[in-house]
C-alpha cells in the first residue's frame, strides 16, 4: 500500500509544472514557443546551452506577458518592418508603443534571468 501511495505522489510531483514560468508558458501555444526558441537559437547559436537559455527566455516572457499581449506586440513589431507610408502606424501609434514597451521589458527580464 505504501508503495502505491508513494508512486502516486511521485507521479503527481513529476506531472506538476516546476515553477510559475513553466505554468505561464503552458498557456502559450506550442508552435509559438517553438518559433521563439528557434529564432532565439538562430540569433545566439545552435547549441544545447542556447536551447536551455532560449527556452528559459520564453518561459520568463510568458510569466510576465499574457499570450494575447505577446501576439499584439509581435504583430506590431512585424508590421512595423514593412515599407510604405502606412507602416508608420505600426511604429508610432500609442498602442504600438505600449505593446512594444511591454515586450521589451519582458525580454530584458528574460535576458537577466536566462543569459
Amino acid at each position: 500500500m505504501r508503495g502505491s501511495i508513494a508512486g502516486a505522489i511521485l507521479s503527481l510531483a513529476l506531472a506538476a509544472p516546476q515553477n510559475a514560468a513553466a505554468q505561464a508558458a503552458a498557456h502559450y501555444p506550442t508552435a509559438t514557443l517553438a518559433e521563439y526558441v528557434l529564432g532565439c537559437m538562430r540569433s545566439n547559436g545552435q547549441t544545447r546551452d542556447m536551447l536551455e537559455r532560449c527556452s528559459c527566455s520564453i518561459d520568463v516572457i510568458a510569466s510576465i506577458i499574457p499570450y494575447d499581449h505577446y501576439v499584439t506586440a509581435e504583430t506590431f513589431k512585424r508590421m512595423s518592418q514593412t515599407t510604405g507610408e502606412k507602416s508608420g502606424l505600426f511604429r508610432e501609434s500609442a498602442p504600438a508603443k505600449a505593446a512594444g514597451s511591454e515586450l521589451k521589458r519582458a525580454q530584458a527580464e528574460a535576458e537577466i534571468r536566462c543569459f
